[in-house]
């Protein structure tokens, strides 16, 4: 295993105001795996609201703000696959015409990593020694599988939690109707698609709903309660962590 000697958590917003318990789950698989683990306190949002609304300006300024955070950290690793795809994608969008910046931007995108692509990939593993009583399926998120190509890498990990059965629902890669903003602005649409994957969850026979985003977890988590089901979701880190869905 290739062993990095410090890694930066980059928190996404969603995980650091509603669900911390997936930042310290990550911690804990992280420090299992012998690294010691940062988490600069002054971070903030990487700026993909904003550039998602079409707010260029702001965006900028967030990533501006991220740049300074951890650009002198050696590895970044996320829980949320869209974020990373904002700092190592979008930001080059952001600073395309700053020959500057652009560089630093690509230099700094070129050591962030979601979390699951970086135990995989990085570190070279694929059993952390995690325990999991129950059945799961997996939701593949859209910027994680579409746009980082990262499916293979949590599924590998789930594929070897033991006591743990893994059970492919209906269309896993099909969007849960969250996408940032995209609820917000054509909510009904949105609507109708979570619906559609949440059906396909329950039909699916599984107790835990997992995933690498907490936002479509979030989303699938609404539905699933406004249909009184007793299906949970868990971020992959949770399980990785050997937490409990009880």
């Amino acid at each position: 295993m290739q062993k990095k000697d410090n890694v930066t958590l980059f928190v996404q917003c969603i995980v650091d105001t509603m669900y911390p318990e997936v930042a310290e789950s990550m911690v804990d698989v992280l420090e299992g795996l012998g690294l010691h683990v940062d988490c600069p306190t002054e971070q903030t949002c990487c700026g993909q609201p904003a550039f998602n609304a079409g707010h260029q300006q702001v965006a900028r300024a967030a990533a501006e703000k991220f740049i300074t955070i951890f650009e002198g950290a050696q590895t970044i690793v996320s829980p949320s696959g869209s974020c990373v795809n904002m700092v190592r994608n979008h930001y080059q969008d952001l600073f395309k015409d700053d020959p500057a910046m652009l560089a630093r931007v690509k230099a700094i995108g070129e050591r962030t990593f979601e979390f699951t692509e970086y135990i995989v990939d990085v570190l070279g593993v694929e059993d952390v020694g995690a325990r999991f009583n129950g059945k799961v399926t997996y939701h593949a998120s859209c910027h994680l599988n579409r746009f980082l190509h990262i499916d293979r890498q949590p599924r590998a990990l789930l594929a070897n939690i033991s006591d743990m059965t893994l059970v492919e629902m209906k269309d896993a890669d099909k969007c849960c109707g969250f996408g940032g903003t995209f609820a917000v602005k054509f909510s009904e649409i949105s609507e109708a698609l979570v619906e559609d994957k949440v059906n396909n969850i329950i039909a699916s026979g599984a107790d835990v709903v997992a995933g690498c985003d907490m936002g479509c977890l979030m989303n699938i988590e609404g539905m699933l309660s406004r249909k009184q089901s007793p299906v949970k979701v868990m971020h992959i880190a949770e399980l990785l962590a050997g937490k409990s869905y009880e």
